[in-house]
């Protein structure tokens, strides 16, 4: 991941420059996309360290940019929006996004957002646990790397973020409404297969014996648990 470097997903020109040129005096290398397309591309071959994103872009709503996004990566992402709507913002945040800022914006604001989400970025290997073995397989969140046997295990982001908010709490049953809650946001409340699908394939890439779970337990009818 190129820290340093921020994905300005835009397609109003004179914005673009607006923020090149901003970012560049504050020290960040810009990458700049006018469409969704163009934009998952250049977030894929560069991984840059923060995205500025638009919703209103000409080939797809910025809402599939988000989605197709959070299924490879975890990078912070502002939103920038003429929208003002409250139901608008907060689809916009249960979809994965992590900020939303109103067009027209004042830099002085948009900075110190900015600064915020690469804070939290930067703090994320060092919240909680660092590092923890269960069978075979070690979860390095340092790293943020998953093996087994000695072999890297792939976890999207989600699969990822799922296993993490489970071992965070070892032992202690976690509803389904919760995982929802903290893995997907508060607009999937009731979208419990979302859970059941999600701990499906953790249990097929980390446990021995997928049948017969060891660490990653069903409490029927109230949820699951992480047990070491």
């Amino acid at each position: 991941m190129n820290n340093n470097a921020i994905l300005i997903v835009e397609d109003d020109t004179r914005i673009r420059q607006v923020l090149r040129i901003m970012l560049e005096a504050e020290g960040y290398k810009t990458l700049e996309a006018s469409t969704v397309a163009s934009g998952l591309a250049l977030a894929g071959e560069y991984r840059p360290g923060l995205v500025i994103l638009d919703l209103g872009l000409p080939d797809a709503d910025g809402l599939s940019f988000i989605h197709t996004l959070r299924d490879w990566s975890d990078v912070p992402v502002l939103v920038l929006s003429a929208r003002t709507q409250e139901a608008e913002k907060v689809a916009t945040l249960d979809a994965g996004a992590d900020d939303y800022v109103i067009k027209p914006f004042g830099v002085a604001e948009l900075l110190a957002r900015l600064r915020a989400l690469k804070r939290r970025r930067d703090k994320r290997p060092e919240d909680g646990f660092a590092i923890i073995q269960f069978s075979q397989v070690i979860v390095d969140r340092a790293k943020r790397c998953v093996s087994r046997e000695g072999k890297t295990i792939h976890l999207t982001p989600r699969e990822y973020h799922l296993l993490t908010v489970l071992m965070a709490q070892p032992g202690k049953v976690l509803t389904q409404r919760q995982l929802l809650r903290e893995v997907w946001g508060a607009g999937h409340s009731e979208d419990g297969h979302y859970v059941r699908i999600y701990i499906g394939r953790l249990r097929q890439k980390l446990e021995t014996d997928p049948t017969i779970p060891l660490h990653l337990l069903t409490e029927t009818g109230v949820g699951y648990r992480f047990c070491a």
